[in-house]
């Protein structure tokens, strides 16, 4: 999956397991950057009486860098309390929920941001803002929408938030790909699905009919670029910033018994983090990826050489044997994959992609890198900068970008000749993909922030 489940210890604690992240220039207003964390994944939408929330004990950051040292130039902090109404009850709710204030709503979440600047300096933007309720069913919440549109808030410093639950819209046939690399489209030419299939399958979307919670916030550009201009030009280095969210815990907990509270104490320690999808799920080996999560970009030099030379690229030729021979081939010279490295690590830089760039200069980072002057496309194409639409991932991340086969095209070689002229792709590499797409998620995306859809229900989703 994109970040779902991609580390032993953060898997144990899902509500501070980031799961996907984007950033992408808002279509409903091309003068802002829309930034996208999702937590607490896998959420099944009947899950009473104990609906989903975020964790009050949980610091969850939205980091932007601006001058591509890797280090945070703003952040954004959201910290969250939980308030029971009634404790009389096991009720999630004793009533129809209309209003993000309806008495009827017993155990409410309402959150606080703050933004830190490049020294360290904090200012709290807003204070108790309402989270919306969990989708119970239209039973209970007879216009879900509406509630979650009243907790859209603009803020006086000019950002425009939200938090709370939302369908989760992406889309992954994580059973197999995760069945030794089975791409079902391709199964009758995998090395050991071929002697079970002799035709190509359907996939299918795992983690449809989920929800996650969302932590959104919409920002005017000029308010993220380093040069604190509204209007740059697409070749120009203050036009690209770096993304990636983060939770952290206090050091200690100490239980309380008896009764008594928890205490916690001591230094925030980060638990999950998330720039690139699929970068700790795919590239870094499964000893490291809880160190990975532990760290900052700006330590993302350590993880390299894994996508220099990464594990799936050595596989693909093995398991769909006469598909992948020139990427075998290459493989073999051990020669380093430049194209990777650029497009996780740097970001590409101008003259390889007509009209294109996002480079951020020579510090090794995992970050979604967006380049703010690219305009959203009229049209959008699901394989992004990939199937000619600049404005789609590695170009920062939209919500319908099919993420999982534009990484499987540039790991089977697609890119490669984009910095390696003498290599030439296989056709495989450009024809290769999981064979989902946005409609294969059953909901609808929003045209307005914060763009994901609405959460799916627990009345009509009771399994």
């Amino acid at each position: 999956m994109s970040s779902h489940r991609e580390a032993p210890e953060i898997s144990k604690d899902p509500v501070a397991d980031s799961s996907d992240l984007y950033a992408f220039v808002s279509p409903d207003d091309p003068d802002t950057v829309t930034i996208i964390a999702n937590y607490v994944p896998l959420q099944l939408p009947s899950s009473g009486p104990n609906f989903f929330e975020f964790g009050d004990d949980v610091l969850y950051e939205i980091h932007i860098d601006a001058n591509g040292d890797a280090r945070p130039d703003i952040t954004y902090q959201f910290r969250f309390r939980t308030e029971l109404r009634n404790d009389k009850t096991f009720l999630y709710n004793t009533g129809q929920i209309k209003s993000l204030d309806d008495e009827n709503w017993n155990r409410r979440q309402f959150y606080s941001v703050t933004k830190v600047d490049s020294h360290g300096k904090s200012t709290v933007l807003a204070n108790k803002l309402p989270c919306p309720p969990c989708n119970v069913g239209k039973i209970s919440i007879p216009n879900y929408a509406k509630l979650a549109e009243d907790a859209v808030h603009k803020l006086k410093s000019r950002e425009k938030v939200f938090a709370g639950q939302r369908a989760d819209a992406f889309f992954v046939d994580l059973g197999s790909i995760f069945d030794l690399g089975t791409l079902r489209p391709f199964q009758d030419k995998h090395l050991v699905g071929s002697q079970l299939f002799n035709y190509a399958g359907k996939a299918v979307n795992a983690t449809d009919k989920t929800n996650v919670h969302s932590i959104a916030i919409q920002i005017p550009l000029d308010m993220v670029r380093r040069d604190g201009k509204k209007r740059v030009r697409a070749k120009d280095a203050g036009a690209v910033i770096g993304v990636w969210t983060s939770a952290s815990r206090r050091q200690v907990e100490v239980r309380g018994d008896k009764g008594g509270g928890d205490v916690v104490v001591g230094p925030q320690v980060q638990v999950s983090r998330l720039g690139n999808p699929l970068f700790n799920e795919v590239i870094v080996p499964m000893a490291q990826k809880d160190k990975w999560n532990s760290l900052p970009p700006s330590e993302d030099k350590r993880f390299a050489e894994f996508v220099a030379t990464p594990e799936l690229g050595a596989l693909l030729p093995v398991l769909y044997p006469g598909l992948f021979d020139n990427l075998a081939a290459f493989n073999k010279t051990k020669g380093a994959r430049a194209d990777l490295l650029a497009i996780l690590l740097t970001g590409i830089p101008d003259g390889i992609i007509e009209g294109f760039q996002n480079n951020t200069g020579t510090v090794q980072a995992d970050m979604l890198r967006l380049n703010t002057a690219i305009p959203p496309a009229k049209k959008e194409n699901a394989f992004g900068v990939v199937g000619g639409d600049i404005a789609g991932f590695p170009n920062g991340r939209r919500i319908a970008d099919d993420v999982v086969s534009i990484s499987i095209k540039a790991v089977a070689g697609a890119t490669l000749p984009l910095v390696n002229k003498d290599f030439k792709a296989d056709a495989a590499s450009g024809l290769v993909e999981q064979g989902l797409s946005i409609k294969n998620v059953s909901a609808s995306l929003l045209k307005k922030f914060p763009f994901l859809p609405t959460p799916f229900d627990g009345f009509n989703n009771p399994s």
